[in-house]
C-alpha cells in the first residue's frame, strides 16, 4: 500500500529572520519549498512587488499551506515608498487570497504591533481599535483585511520586535554599532515586546501540526492571533540586556523619541496580549529576556 504523500509547505520569504527558521521549523511537517527575492541553491524566486507572478509559482508548487514571511518592513523609508510597501504587504496578500480560495490554500500570514496607534496602557487584544501611525502600519493592516475579505481559509499572526541569528533586526545592529562606537544612543519611551524569530517559527509549527493531527477545522480556529515574547520593555531595555551580555566598552544611553531622527513615528506602547494564541493552541511564549539570553548564546561573542 502505498504511503500519504506528506504535504508540500510553501515559505514565501525564506531568506528572511522568520522564513530561514521556518524552514527548519517546518521541515519535519512537510515538504518546505523555500522562495526570496532572489532565487538561490535554497529557494525559489517570487517578487511580491510583481503580483502577476503569484499565480504561476503557486501553480508550480501546488502547496497544502501557504506561509507568508515576506514583507516590506523599512518603516522610515516607507514613507517615501508607500506604492512599493502597499504592493508587497497589501496588493500582493489579495492575490494569494485569491488564489489561495481559487486552489483551496489555508494561509498563515505575520502582521505586526504597528497597527496600532500605541496610545494603550494595557496590552492590545485582538479586537482592539487598529489606527497605525505611518505608512508601514497601514500597508501591513491594508494586507490583513485584504486576506480577511479574500474569502480564503487563514490565520493572521501579529507579533512585535522581532529579532534573530541573521537578516537585519535590533539585535545584529546594536551588536555592530557596540562594536564600533564609543556611544550609542537608544530610545527608552516606546514600549513592547521582542520575539525571537525562532521561537516564532516553532510556533507556527505547533500550530501546522495541530491542524494537522488533532484534525483542526479552519472555520473554527480562523482568526487574528496574537504572539509575542512575555512581559514588556523599552528600547534602551532590550538594547541593555544585549550590551550586559557582551561586556561591551560602548557606552549605552537612553534618548526620548522626540530626540531621535525618525522619519516615520512609532506607537509609543504597543505590548500585545498573547491569551487567546495560549487559549486557543496551548502556545506560551517565554519571557523576552529568557528568549534573547538563548539566542544571544548561539551568536558568537562581539559580532
Amino acid at each position: 500500500m502505498l504511503s500519504k504523500m506528506p504535504p508540500v509547505i510553501l515559505v514565501i520569504g525564506s531568506d528572511g529572520q522568520v522564513g530561514w527558521e521556518l524552514m527548519r521549523s517546518l521541515s519535519t511537517l512537510g515538504t518546505v519549498v523555500g522562495t526570496s527575492l532572489y532565487a538561490n541553491a535554497a529557494s525559489l524566486r517570487l517578487d511580491l512587488a510583481q503580483p502577476q507572478t503569484i499565480a504561476t509559482m503557486i501553480d508550480h508548487v501546488r502547496p497544502s499551506l501557504i506561509v507568508n514571511a515576506a514583507a516590506y518592513t523599512a518603516v522610515d523609508k516607507a514613507e517615501q515608498e508607500s506604492d512599493l510597501a502597499t504592493a508587497i504587504n497589501a496588493t500582493a496578500l489579495a492575490e494569494l487570497g485569491h488564489l489561495a480560495v481559487k486552489m483551496n490554500i489555508p494561509i498563515i500570514h505575520y502582521s505586526t504591533d504597528f497597527v496600532f496607534a500605541g496610545t494603550s496602557h494595557a496590552p492590545y487584544q485582538e479586537t482592539d481599535l487598529t489606527g497605525p501611525l505611518g505608512v508601514y502600519g497601514q500597508s501591513k493592516l491594508a494586507g490583513e483585511n485584504a486576506l480577511i475579505n479574500s474569502g480564503a481559509s487563514w490565520i493572521i499572526l501579529r507579533t512585535s520586535w522581532v529579532y534573530g541569528v541573521r537578516g537585519q533586526n535590533f539585535l545584529l545592529t546594536m551588536r555592530r554599532l557596540f562594536n564600533e562606537r564609543q556611544q550609542v544612543q537608544v530610545v527608552n519611551d516606546q514600549v513592547g515586546c521582542p520575539t525571537w524569530s525562532r521561537l516564532l517559527a516553532e510556533a507556527t509549527a505547533q500550530i501546522w501540526c495541530q491542524i494537522q493531527y488533532r484534525k483542526l477545522s479552519f472555520s473554527d480556529i480562523q482568526g487574528i492571533y496574537h504572539i509575542s515574547g512575555a512581559g514588556s520593555t523599552s528600547w534602551y531595555g532590550f538594547a541593555q540586556t544585549i550590551h550586559q551580555h557582551g561586556n561591551y566598552r560602548c557606552r549605552l544611553a537612553p534618548i526620548a523619541s522626540v530626540d531621535y531622527p525618525a522619519t516615520a513615528a512609532r506607537p509609543a506602547y504597543s505590548v500585545l496580549d498573547n491569551t487567546k494564541i495560549q487559549k486557543t493552541f496551548g502556545i506560551f511564549m517565554p519571557h523576552w529576556q529568557q528568549s534573547l539570553n538563548q539566542c544571544l548564546a548561539d551568536l558568537p561573542a562581539h559580532n
